[in-house]
């Protein structure tokens, strides 16, 4: 009945029964249980730990991400069980609102191994990060034509192209285009968000 699978030692228990053509009187058994040992796996193994990744266009909302994956060279080895993770408030998660770079801060120093069954884990990390990349946008004033009056021609007109701006944001445009006498010219203009 002795069994051992985790790194220690147990006695090696059994129990017996004498074959019905043998006579326990002719007999002074003495029982003795070996033992067994496992001992712990020696060669390195290592985990590599990757920060989950969120990549967004900025919206004006908050973006996260949470956790990591966990790849280990030794397939004995179980990640759920076998490590823990002790950083971050016991938390791995980025987040940011605003256009960047937002990391998770994941060091190799944040796991550790609670096997006793390997005696050699090396962590090996890539951080997880949220990224929000600025909106692309594209500001183009009317064009505009009229037959000569005497009186400036002016279109105080914007067209919002590209991503366009987050719901609720935009800008304000002053103009400074005209044309009066005949001719082109730009139908300038100033924006401020």
């Amino acid at each position: 009945t002795g069994s051992q699978t985790d790194v220690g030692t147990s006695n090696n228990t059994f129990t017996y029964e004498l074959n019905s053509n043998t006579k326990a009187g002719n007999y002074e058994i003495t029982k003795t249980e070996g033992t067994l040992e496992v001992t712990p796996v020696t060669e390195e193994v290592i985990v590599t730990i990757t920060g989950r990744t969120l990549e967004t266009t900025y919206d004006g909302k908050e973006h996260d991400v949470f956790g990591y994956d966990a790849t280990p060279s030794n397939a004995l080895y179980r990640p759920n069980e076998d490590m823990q993770f002790n950083g971050i408030d016991a938390d791995a998660t980025a987040k940011g609102t605003d256009a960047g770079t937002y990391p998770m801060e994941l060091t190799a120093e944040h796991f550790t191994n609670k096997s006793k069954n390997f005696s050699n884990v090396t962590f090996v990390v890539t951080d997880g990060y949220v990224k929000i990349n600025p909106r692309s946008v594209t500001l183009t004033s009317a064009s505009d034509e009229k037959v000569y009056d005497g009186k400036p021609l002016m279109n105080e007109t914007v067209a919002v192209g590209g991503d366009g701006f987050a719901d609720g944001e935009g800008a304000t445009y002053d103009f400074t285009g005209s044309q009066t006498d005949v001719g082109t010219s730009n139908n300038t203009f100033t924006y401020e968000l």
